[in-house]
């Protein structure tokens, strides 16, 4: 799920430029099959990638959302082989819906993810998490993945890697003895990741961020999106430009106290109607992460969410 169009994050070098070919097999490695589910959107941009794994015998990670176009190319992608497991990066809905139906379909194939959804912290009273409908909050795990597990199918092996931050379950998935990473929404090529509190946390991002760029893995395959070739570079500029967003947002905040609204029309005047709700989602995000460092101090709306916020030594 992305923060915004490209246009709107400046300073990366976006790769914009993918031929997804929804429904259609692609082999982006031995033994690793793309397939894109039919969901391009603003926020998705040309769809949810579901990997094959394994050769006679396989995983399919991130199913993606319910659509009947997308799970009748994952099963003639399967084409019969056995299903060990389907692996989800996280419970977003747009990478989980189709888990059950695929199950199903494959004869019971058990779900494996990081846990139920939950959101990064608690909620304070009376706070709506933005992202609720978006989330599968009923979806339970057959077996819980934990950072440094190591789970095989068909002579591929992938190491779990835990990176909560753009929610709290995210995974990524390294593929043992290659450069080749599993990176879902934590790393996408095409634009920034959205970090929405309190479903997701700008700290456990951050600590994220720096974990996948030593995790010894070079080349990332995103849930959205084409490759990333140099995949730690990439992570360290997705760092140095939150980084940035956070001076950006302690400037404009130099000159007094200003609502959300205020800083979102700043840092992103490009923004359309749609898009400003997800900036708005973001900049309350670096606006926590900054309270919790004790830099700005916020006040919040009657549905607890951020509404203002001011530089920490201002009266």
């Amino acid at each position: 799920m992305s923060e915004a169009p490209p246009h709107v994050a400046a300073g990366l070098n976006f790769q914009r430029q993918f031929d997804a070919q929804p429904g259609e097999p692609i082999q982006v490695g031995d033994g690793l099959t793309r397939v894109t589910a039919p969901n391009a959107s603003p926020y998705t941009f040309t769809g949810t990638n579901s990997f094959l794994i394994g050769t006679k015998e396989l995983f399919v990670l991130d199913p993606g959302p319910d659509d009947g176009r997308h799970l009748e190319a994952l099963t003639s992608a399967i084409g019969g082989r056995p299903l060990r497991a389907i692996i989800l990066t996280h419970t977003h809905k747009d990478h989980s819906r189709l888990a059950r139906k695929l199950s199903r379909r494959t004869g019971g194939t058990p779900i494996w993810f990081g846990g139920r959804h939950k959101t990064s912290r608690r909620l304070r009273r009376f706070e709506v998490n933005p992202l609720i409908a978006s989330c599968d909050w009923s979806l339970v795990p057959d077996r819980t993945l934990a950072d440094g597990d190591v789970i095989d199918a068909g002579g591929v092996s992938l190491e779990v890697i835990a990176t909560p931050g753009h929610c709290a379950n995210h995974l990524c998935f390294g593929v043992q003895g290659t450069p080749l990473l599993f990176s879902g929404d934590h790393v996408m090529g095409w634009n920034s990741t959205l970090v929405a509190v309190p479903d997701g946390s700008m700290a456990d991002y951050f600590a994220s961020l720096e974990k996948i760029m030593n995790a010894g893995y070079s080349t990332y395959l995103p849930a959205h999106g084409g490759p990333i070739s140099d995949g730690p570079a990439y992570a360290r500029a997705l760092l140095f430009h939150r980084q940035q967003r956070n001076r950006q947002i302690l400037l404009a905040l130099s000159d007094g106290e200003k609502p959300v609204g205020d800083l979102v029309s700043r840092l992103y005047p490009d923004a359309n109607a749609s898009i400003r709700r997800a900036a708005a989602m973001t900049v309350a995000a670096h606006l926590e992460y900054l309270a919790d460092l004790g830099k700005v101090r916020l006040s919040f709306g009657p549905v607890g969410w951020v509404q203002n916020a001011r530089i920490a030594d201002q009266v």
